[in-house]
């Protein structure tokens, strides 16, 4: 058995889409048919910066992974928001807090993986941008996987759209679709030593 523990913001609640799946059910639709023992666990906080989520996510994971087998592993995903950006928490500050979570989960011998921040609908000033880089960092410094959430969509025209549709914050049902998609064909299936399906 294995625990995939998601802990973030409203962007891992699904918060805007109309089917309520977000980002996470529609992984969690397309990983469990090729490993039926997997646990998807959701861990949301919305408006949570780097700082908030470090001060939280041992007692959440902790929680959610209690009854589980002795020989299950945990998987933890960390999804970050843009709530850094818009709170004005610095980069060093966000750099230390994703290295001292990594840090905690490995030692607790859970595997983590990094997905960024996706863009917002309107031009923030390369803030995300600049945040996206900084999780890249992070992540990389401890042979982390990491999910790019914004290079690959920034100027994608299905997801402006989508988000112009809502508040400029949240995607919708596209949107949210465009970001399983980059979950689903980044190192995924790999980092849960699930064999490689065809992504059609």
């Amino acid at each position: 058995m294995r625990n995939i523990v998601i802990v973030g913001d409203e962007l891992v609640a699904g918060h805007g889409d109309p089917k309520g799946q977000g980002w996470v059910g529609r992984v969690a639709g397309r990983t469990i048919p090729h490993d039926p023992d997997v646990r998807f666990h959701v861990a949301a906080v919305p408006g949570e910066t780097t700082s908030d989520l470090g001060t939280r996510w041992v007692g959440e994971v902790q929680r959610r992974i209690a009854s589980s087998p002795e020989d299950a592993i945990t998987h933890l995903v960390v999804a970050v928001g843009r709530h850094d950006v818009l709170t004005g928490v610095s980069p060093t500050i966000t750099r230390l807090n994703l290295a001292n979570l990594f840090d905690r989960a490995q030692s607790l011998g859970m595997r983590p993986m990094l997905a960024g921040p996706p863009p917002m609908a309107k031009d923030d000033g390369h803030r995300i941008a600049q945040l996206a880089a900084v999780c890249e960092d992070a992540a990389g410094r401890r042979n982390v996987p990491y999910v790019d959430m914004y290079g690959p969509i920034a100027r994608n025209d299905q997801w402006q759209m989508d988000m112009e549709l809502g508040d400029g914050l949240l995607p919708r049902q596209a949107g949210y679709g465009l970001l399983a998609w980059l979950v689903l064909h980044s190192a995924w299936f790999d980092w849960l030593e699930i064999e490689q399906p065809d992504q059609g």
